[in-house]
């Protein structure tokens, strides 16, 4: 659930300054056919060799390059239907977006797990993270897998310490980043850095928070009954 608050900031311009700046933008594309954002977009790529937002947006009478990324889905797209293949590999930009799309799914995956094992399990919606039998918190960090030319497999970690939970479940993904490959459990207290660089195989030192699955955390995690003594 989203909560939206309206000027919740100090506005950096004025506000009718950006409607007529808004206004500007979409009359470049009013009442444009596809196949004329189309055409103008190849007659600037024509004329310039190559493509970019920056390029298009300082173009006169040319759609602003948001409006190209709205008309066909992505800035990419429109690139790939008028021949432009940019030297940068941007795969990487659709890859985040599944990952984006697939977070709430693990988080509730996670969150599950732990309340069936008999924890008590709750999800803080500002932070994303879980707060476990009153005791500890969990982060949940998805990790892209990300080729290098050669061929081997690396996993790029970003944590951020500012605000960073006990636990930090690492989620590695597979090669088509598409479902878990398996999972690192970090305790908040052996982090020291704010980026990790992990490859298939890693040193003991990092390979001992790994897990094929998480259910050892699951029930490491649930509350043991200790009898009273008579």
């Amino acid at each position: 659930m989203w909560i939206r608050r309206q000027n919740a900031f100090t506005a950096i311009i004025e506000r009718e300054l950006f409607d007529a700046a808004h206004a500007i933008i979409a009359a470049r594309s009013f009442r444009m056919s596809d196949d004329e954002m189309l055409a103008a977009l190849k007659a600037l790529y024509e004329q310039k060799g190559l493509l970019s937002g920056i390029i298009i947006d300082e173009c006169e009478g040319m759609p602003s390059s948001g409006a190209f990324s709205s008309r066909f889905g992505s800035l990419l797209r429109a690139y790939s239907l008028v021949g432009f293949t940019p030297d940068r590999d941007y795969r990487y930009v659709a890859i985040n977006r599944a990952l984006r799309r697939l977070h709430p799914t693990i988080l509730r995956q996670i969150l599950d797990g732990l309340q069936s094992q008999g924890s008590d399990a709750t999800q803080d919606l500002v932070t994303d993270n879980f707060i476990v039998n009153d005791e500890f918190s969990v982060s949940v960090v998805i990790v892209r897998c990300a080729p290098t030319p050669t061929g081997l497999l690396r996993w790029k970690i970003r944590f951020d310490t500012t605000r960073m939970a006990d636990i930090v479940i690492v989620v590695r993904m597979d090669t088509a980043n598409r479902a878990p490959f398996d999972y690192y459990l970090f305790p908040r207290i052996d982090v020291a850095s704010q980026r990790l660089r992990l490859a298939e195989d890693n040193d003991f030192n990092l390979d001992a928070y790994r897990f094929e699955t998480i259910d050892f955390f699951y029930d490491s995690a649930a509350p043991v009954r200790i009898p009273e003594a008579a």
